[in-house]
């Protein structure tokens, strides 16, 4: 077999001992020619070989003074010359959210602090001999070179104590269109935005492939037009906030849009651990909460739901839940009544039963109406009476008491003068069309990692009260016997619609922190939530929020309560299911959120899915059958 190699070395020596033949030069030459023919076919070879330089580069180039014609597609860059004394942050929002089509660079040089140190010592010298001169001369102070000197020193000394850096930055802006009209209207627009917030432009005219060149991602800047920025006015320039949002412990949340990095995070690691949810119908809400509660109880966490639509009934099942249906027609029963089991330094039994009265209150004006000064002394009076009717003092024991029921309190309040009529209109709750929903003594049993109460059943009239009731019960469970919990209160606007229980929602939210307990609130009715001003409180008190797609009816109010820029509102508005906006603290992302096959089968609230499973489900009880 030929071997080029071999032969090669064979011929060497002969020629280092000096016995090269005439057949040793012909198999040189025959070597060479085959060398030459297996370069011919590499080069060959390569040429029908499609690179990635290939695939990117255009087929068609045309190079103009102030355009470049690339593709049938027009090109040209403008670059950033002077900036204001003092630039707003986010002033680069207006050409970040243009719909124009554009590619930006930014170009960061680091500049060595002693070298800036050094300039600034000598135009510092200057700047303060011309003002001594006028001075010396008689001449009106000027007020530009005393800024100047000021503003000369301050950077001298952040500077030096390193809360400043210094930087050439250069930033570069390519504007694609399809026609040269179009061009050209593009970058006036692009010039009248820049130039509104005091900023100086210009146009890459005879250097339109450099300022494109320069916009590609190669790093590499053929322009090289720099400001000598520190680090504050650079800061405002950045147009992404945010972009990372994840700690070392926690659940996943979703995925983040802006670079597909995760959303992993713990809501007890913030000041509160509140949180509100706001979407439209359909734009996938529950299906959010539904995978944090199931990723929760992975973790160890208590989670109670109040359900006004009976969503989270499979996902209970699916966990071994305890489900809990409280209608007229149900066995399931809540006493108003009822108060915590503990007491301590900060609860001692004289507060327990104080507030149990004032939440009654807000209670019994839900259930009859507004009331005037006179009949709220009188309800007041009898509270505290019916409580103690039932040994329920001051100096009680709340673990070994029985609490009263609402037919105690009307028979107290009919004893009373001026009571009669308040208990006329309680009579419906106790022995008319609503008797035995709020008039009977608790025999739920809650001990559960999760525990979901339906109100799906009740009629309108009753979700309310029943809310609240349900509400003040697990408020009185988790001061109880602390623990970690998620509390869900689905549908939250109902609440709202009557100022005592929003005030009560809203004093939970403030005080739940301090029992270990994170609210969440859910609701699609938007305007309604925000138009009560316990609705933005709520709001203000949750650490975390979630925005889903939102309607046009709703994203002023949205806006301005999350302060939103233009380019997060079409992000809202123009959202898939399971997309949006997640806020944590001060930080905020845009966010997709993805389940598993196992969890999505779980937490689904596809009609078509659920017709599916429960398919499935009668299929397979059918076959054990």
């Amino acid at each position: 077999m030929f071997n080029p190699a071999e032969i090669q070395k064979q011929m060497a020596d002969r020629k280092a001992q000096g016995v090269a033949t005439k057949d040793d030069l012909a198999t040189e030459e025959l070597q060479t020619e085959q060398e030459k023919e297996i370069l011919q076919a590499e080069r060959v070879y390569r040429q029908g070989v499609v690179g990635l330089r290939d695939l990117i580069a255009p087929a068609s180039m045309r190079i103009g003074s102030g355009f470049l014609e690339l593709n049938g597609k027009f090109v040209s860059t403008v670059f950033i010359t002077t900036y204001p004394r003092y630039i707003s942050v986010g002033w680069f929002e207006p050409v970040i959210n243009s719909s124009m089509t554009m590619d930006i660079a930014m170009y960061f040089i680091p500049i060595p602090s002693g070298i800036v140190l050094k300039q600034l010592k000598k135009k510092l010298g200057n700047v303060g001999a011309q003002m001594i001169g006028d001075r010396e001369k008689g001449a009106p102070r000027d007020p530009l070179q005393e800024t100047a000197y000021q503003d000369i020193e301050k950077l001298r000394d952040d500077l030096t104590q390193g809360i400043e850096h210094f930087f050439q930055f250069g930033l570069y802006i390519t504007v694609y269109a399809k026609t040269q009209k179009e061009l050209e209207e593009s970058m006036e627009t692009l010039e009248i935005d820049i130039g509104s917030k005091l900023v100086y432009s210009r146009r890459s005219i005879w250097q339109t492939e450099q300022g494109f060149n320069s916009t590609l991602p190669l790093g590499k800047d053929w322009i090289q037009v720099y400001a000598n920025l520190n680090t504050s006015p650079i800061a405002s320039t950045f147009p992404f906030i945010s972009s990372e949002l994840t700690s070392d412990d926690g659940i996943l949340y979703g995925i983040n849009r802006h670079n597909n990095s995760l959303i992993l995070f713990d809501r007890f690691s913030l000041q509160n651990a509140n949180f509100v949810v706001f979407a439209t119908s359909g734009a996938g809400k529950s299906y959010a909460i539904k995978l944090e509660v199931l990723r929760s109880l992975m973790q160890g966490t208590d989670v109670i739901i109040i359900d006004p639509e009976r969503e989270y009934k499979y996902l209970t099942e699916a966990v071994g839940g305890v489900y809990i249906n409280i209608s007229l027609n149900s066995d399931s029963r809540i006493n108003p009544f009822d108060l915590p089991k503990r007491t301590d330094e900060e609860n001692k039994a004289a507060d327990i039963i104080r507030s149990a009265v004032i939440t009654l209150k807000g209670l019994v004006r839900l259930m009859i109406g507004q009331l005037s000064h006179e009949e709220d002394s009188i309800l007041d009076r009898a509270l505290l009476e019916t409580y103690a009717k039932n040994d329920i003092t001051a100096s009680a024991d709340l673990s070994q008491v029985t609490p009263p029921v609402m037919s105690d309190l009307q028979g107290i309040l009919e004893g009373f003068e001026g009571g009669a009529d308040m208990a006329k209109r309680l009579e419906k709750y106790t022995r008319g069309t609503f008797a035995g929903l709020i008039d009977s003594r608790t025999n739920i049993d809650v001990n559960n990692q999760l525990v979901v109460f339906s109100v799906r059943d009740l009629e309108d009239e009753l979700r309310p009260i029943a809310i609240y009731t349900i509400v003040n019960y697990i408020w009185n469970l988790v001061r109880s016997e602390m623990k970690k919990r998620i509390l869900v209160v689905d549908e939250a606007w109902w609440l709202l619609q009557y100022e005592d229980s929003a005030k009560f929602i809203h004093a939970l939210a403030k005080r739940c922190r301090k029992y270990y307990l994170g609210l969440t609130t859910i609701t699609q009715d938007v305007s309604d939530f925000l138009g009560s001003p316990y609705g933005k409180a709520i709001v203000t008190n949750s650490a975390m929020q979630l925005l889903l797609r939102q309607s046009t009816a709703a994203i002023d109010a949205v806006s301005e309560t999350f302060m939103l820029t233009q380019g997060e509102r079409y992000l809202l508005l123009e959202s898939g299911v399971g997309e949006g906006i997640f806020f944590a603290g001060s930080k905020h992302v845009a966010i997709k959120v993805v389940a598993s096959y196992a969890e999505d089968q779980i937490i689904t609230t596809d009609p078509r899915q659920l017709l599916e499973i429960q398919e499935a489900k009668d299929e397979f009880e059918q076959q054990q059958k």
